[in-house]
């Protein structure tokens, strides 16, 4: 990688293994207010190698081969303080221009299913989707520039027992009416209906006992009651979609593995569990008990595969997943992006799959399952957001509120653009301001949506960002220059140079950190960041009024790599670049 930290991190670690014959060892890079870091490795080894912290320094500094990167010096009780060069500094940036990836290294590839999204079929998408929705798909997409293998797995909800009223229901309005559409248009009204027909007692039950009858064939799989299933998933999923494409999230069709895709595997996953001796009955269902788990009582915590009335719990269907994933799909590492409230529910199913042996290879490696934790949205009372009727706020609606306000104060500040011109940038500041809201924080905490704050031009929001890449084009725009031909040598003279400077080059680290650790709220900082680099940088440094011609080409290749670094950090997390706000 390009930046100076994982440069000089490289050059400590060999220096010290040289000195001590000492494998690995943490140099300890620190920021400095003396130097651009400081090393604090000797204080750590000081004990273990029998030495005083300064001497341990200094052998360290004798095998250290830096010549080409800075200048170090010993200070205090054993710092090592390194100051890298310009020269250095302008080197690295002519290989981050010269690198269409940017720096971003090229890792060696995995396999990574991605579990996110999972809207359930006839219901709405509402603001709980949000965040593992927005927070896979960046996931997804920084995992693959890192050049993973991803496999996106949208498990949704179409498969149970409410299917009987659902499919009732469907088949008695038709395919073709009006109500049958409301499950791409309005999923809730449909579902209500039906639920309504359900819950009727006039007929004395008559219309519940054929909804009944209605799941039974359909886990029989009788031909008539899977067309109208199909048809009816064809509306939903065309409704997810509607949202999917809003928010620019790359989920399609061929991502579609939800509950129905595993219910074959079902049964055999209950006998697996029971001829390996980890499934046994209690109070008539089949339970897997994973050590380690119990309840207040002390008691062991089940999970439950297989219900008293022979029917499958949605855990079965997540054994069925973690296995087919690890042993069909061949994944190395498995992300489920999902709430927080289900963390005891994936350490015991983690637990079961490893204890059943799904994921161990023969070569004894291992596949490894995360759980992503998805925090929740808050309402300003520091509660879950709903609307003033107390229901989930629909996703649709919020991500419109925040296009439409989008939309006015574009149309504020830019009435000269054309109105069609404007609702594009209205749809990409309003989508951008939603997703970076709350890409901008720890995935695992919750967050207060503040509509009014996440599409403010100032501070660290997604307009602010987008603005910096606008005002940048801007730049070239007006020094009829193309930003991708911008490719001059550069000259480190002024700090506001080497601020920018060492700002990007840190672009790839950042990945890689997001990619290892999943954690694109460091992504989302690291953006803002740069961004205020560039502010500092065009406020100190005049770039078109520069003072002679090779400063002002140096300074417009800073720009140009600027504009490069945001723009693709932005699409990672899936937000859009307009050309002009």
């Amino acid at each position: 990688m390009l930046d100076a930290a994982s440069v000089l991190g490289d050059r400590l670690t060999a220096a010290i293994h040289a000195a001590f014959d000492l494998e690995g060892v943490d140099p300890v890079l620190r920021p400095s207010q003396f130097a651009d870091t400081q090393a604090n490795a000797a204080l750590a080894l000081a004990k273990r190698v029998g030495s005083n912290p300064r001497a341990v320094a200094a052998a360290i500094l004798e095998k250290l081969d830096i010549a080409d990167v800075g200048e170090v010096e010993v200070s205090g009780p054993g710092f090592l303080n390194i100051t890298v060069s310009p020269q250095w500094i302008a080197g690295q940036i002519a290989t981050l221009v010269a690198d269409e990836r940017l720096g971003v290294p090229r890792q060696e590839p995995r396999t990574i299913p991605i579990d996110y999204s999972a809207p359930n079929v006839a219901k709405e998408m509402h603001v709980g989707h949000l965040r593992t929705t927005i927070v896979g798909d960046s996931l997804a997409r920084t995992l693959e520039a890192l050049g993973h293998r991803v496999i996106r797995q949208n498990h949704i909800g179409d498969w149970g027992t409410p299917f009987g009223m659902l499919i009732e229901h469907y088949l008695e309005v038709g395919a073709d009416s009006a109500e049958a559409d409301l499950l791409r248009t309005d999923p809730n009204a449909f579902y209500q209906a039906a639920r309504v027909k359900f819950d009727n007692t006039e007929d004395g039950g008559a219309w519940a006992r054929k909804a009944r009858e209605r799941v039974v064939l359909l886990q029989a799989k009788d031909p008539e009651t899977i067309e109208i299933w199909k048809g009816m998933i064809a509306h939903s999923v065309e409704y997810f979609h509607a949202i999917y494409s809003a928010l620019d999230v790359t989920l399609t069709d061929e991502d579609l593995a939800g509950e129905s895709f595993y219910d074959p595997m079902l049964a055999d996953v209950c006998q697996e569990l029971i001829d390996k001796g980890l499934a046994v009955e209690s109070d008539g269902a089949l339970c897997v008990f994973p050590e380690g788990f119990t309840g207040r009582d002390g008691n062991p915590v089940p999970l439950i595969v297989r219900k008293s009335d022979g029917g499958f719990g949605y855990a079965t269907t997540d054994m069925a997943a973690i296995r087919y994933r690890a042993q069909t799909l061949g994944a190395d590492e498995i992300l489920y992006v999902v709430g927080a409230s289900q963390a005891l529910h994936f350490r015991m199913l983690f637990a079961t799959a490893e204890k059943a042996g799904w994921l161990s290879r023969p070569d004894g490696s291992t596949v490894t399952p995360v759980h992503v934790q998805i925090g929740s949205v808050l309402g300003e009372d520091g509660k879950i957001l709903r609307t003033r009727s107390g229901a989930p706020v629909r996703l649709s609606a919020l991500v419109q509120e925040a296009i439409t306000a989008a939309g006015a104060a574009v149309a504020e500040t830019r009435p000269d653009l054309p109105e069609a011109e404007r609702a594009v940038i209205a749809q990409e500041v309003g989508v951008g301001a939603v997703k970076y809201a709350d890409l901008s924080v720890a995935h695992d905490t919750d967050y207060v949506f503040d509509m009014e704050r996440m599409l403010a031009f100032t501070g660290n929001t997604g307009p602010y960002l987008q603005y910096a890449t606008a005002r940048i084009r801007s730049i070239f725009r007006r020094a009829e220059v193309d930003p991708e031909q911008a490719s001059a040598p550069v000259s480190i003279t002024e700090p506001a140079e080497r601020a920018l400077a060492m700002a990007l080059l840190g672009y790839g680290a950042t990945v890689a950190l997001v990619g290892d650790q999943q954690v694109p709220h460091r992504l989302a900082a690291y953006l803002f960041e740069l961004a205020q680099a560039f502010t500092s940088f065009y406020d100190a440094c005049p770039v078109l009024t520069a003072p002679d011609e090779v400063t002002r080409e140096s300074r417009l290749t800073l720009t140009a790599a600027t504009l490069r670094v945001l723009t693709a950090g932005l699409d990672l997390l899936g937000i859009r670049a307009p050309e002009q706000m």
